[in-house]
């Protein structure tokens, strides 16, 4: 049952990050579910609102905190595309949250078992329930897809950054 429903609202949290690229970020998104509802979502905002902390977790974060009117997420679960970095997986414990389900893991940036493992690390005072690899195919496709498209692109230059991100697609293992 528990893996029916991490699919059912990863496919939310893809949802929401197909409309990123409408605003030229990278496609990545994350839901916030508790008691089988939906607190709140949030896409990469980044290029949008020129902020470099407007990732997708932070974005579903704030909401749902403003809506439940705590910063403490207790009882809640993050559903994210991409492996959160070394910033969203620390706002994670800092935020309380009890679980969080990962599609696609990010070898060069993740910092929930690739680089690091913030959310289990014992030495914090919270530690996040982590599970990995739900829809891991799709959410990479997605990645894959923008960044082979923002490549192809003239108005979009070439960075290292954007092949950071573009490596950072394939489920553990994986090859191109």
């Amino acid at each position: 049952m528990a893996q029916l429903t991490d699919r059912l609202w990863m496919q939310r949290a893809l949802e929401e990050a197909r409309l990123a690229p409408d605003h030229d970020d990278v496609p990545v998104a994350a839901v916030v579910v508790r008691e089988g509802q939906e607190i709140a979502r949030g896409r990469n905002r980044r290029e949008g609102d020129a902020d470099p902390t407007a990732h997708a977790e932070v974005v579903a974060l704030r909401a749902a905190a403003e809506r439940l009117g705590t910063w403490r997420l207790e009882g809640c679960t993050l559903y994210v595309t991409l492996e959160p970095c070394a910033m969203c997986a620390g706002a994670l414990v800092l935020a309380r949250l009890d679980r969080l389900v990962v599609a696609a893991t990010d070898p060069k940036a993740g910092a929930v078992g690739s680089l690091y493992d913030i959310p289990r690390d014992e030495r914090l005072n919270h530690q996040v329930e982590v599970a990995s690899g739900v829809l891991a195919q799709e959410a990479g496709e997605l990645l894959r897809t923008f960044f082979r498209a923002r490549r192809r692109s003239a108005e979009a230059p070439e960075d290292t950054a954007d092949e950071r991100d573009a490596a950072a697609t394939l489920p553990r293992g994986g090859v191109a």
